[in-house]
């Protein structure tokens, strides 16, 4: 079975694919007379295409054991796709570029707590990985008439690896 080497999510890692959601280093300023502190910006909504429409969901999610197995991934061709944590809980992020899908391409990426990702229009990607527990998500993505989910299955399996130090490592 092929493996796929875990890493950290950081904007800079996770850029190729989309936005990495967090208030570290985000853009923030004082409303509300001062009682509220708004981050602002945080990630690109792109979901107007072909009379798109963004729609706010709750996905629930079950937690997945360790080891991980890959034997699927999707995409969303007509719109961004991002997901919100709403506490702090681990869950994984496997991604490829947008285009034909090429699997020498995908990359993994582990989460800190509490970080948010809006995958970019076309990007593959598994579905939620959350770990540890059931874990809840604000989901902003296209709603419209047009399909906008293809599905592809792995000629082979992808097991994710994490390196020792991983704080994932369970």
């Amino acid at each position: 079975m092929k493996t796929l080497q875990m890493e950290r999510l950081t904007r800079a890692a996770f850029a190729p694919f989309g936005d990495v959601i967090e208030l570290a280093g985000a853009r923030h300023f004082p409303i509300n007379g001062g009682t509220t502190e708004r981050y602002h910006d945080l990630a690109r909504v792109d979901v107007t295409e072909h009379g798109g429409r963004p729609l706010i969901n709750l996905f629930r999610a079950q937690p997945r054991a360790l080891p991980v197995e890959i034997t699927m991934m999707e995409r969303h061709p007509l719109g961004s796709q991002a997901f919100i944590p709403l506490r702090q809980a681990r869950y994984l992020v496997v991604v490829a570029p947008a285009g034909e899908f090429d699997p020498a391409q995908m990359r993994a990426f582990w989460t800190d707590a509490w970080q948010g990702v809006n995958y970019a229009k076309g990007v593959w990607h598994h579905p939620l990985l959350a770990l540890d527990q059931v874990s809840d998500f604000v989901v902003v993505d296209r709603g419209g008439e047009q399909q906008n989910c293809d599905e592809l299955r792995l000629a082979e399996p992808w097991r994710l690896a994490f390196e020792p130090s991983a704080e994932l490592v369970s």
